[in-house]
């Protein structure tokens, strides 16, 4: 299964980085893109992962979600 999160605030490679070692900290995630260019990141998981969870762990590393698809 693959979301994409809609990320507010992203606009360089380190805010990439905080962002991906955030989502990957989350046990279901098999994979985990970022884009700076489109704002979004792309997640693998492999069984379903609540959006709220998603979002949390965007925001704990400082950036805000606007829509996760």
């Amino acid at each position: 299964m693959k979301k994409k999160i809609v990320v507010d605030g992203m606009h360089c490679a380190s805010c990439a980085s905080n962002i991906e070692r955030s989502l990957r900290k989350i046990p279901e995630i098999e994979n985990v893109s970022i884009s700076v260019i489109t704002k979004k990141a792309i997640v693998e998981c492999e069984k379903e992962i609540s959006d709220e969870k998603l979002a949390e762990a965007v925001k704990r590393a400082g950036y805000k979600v606007t829509e996760i698809i």
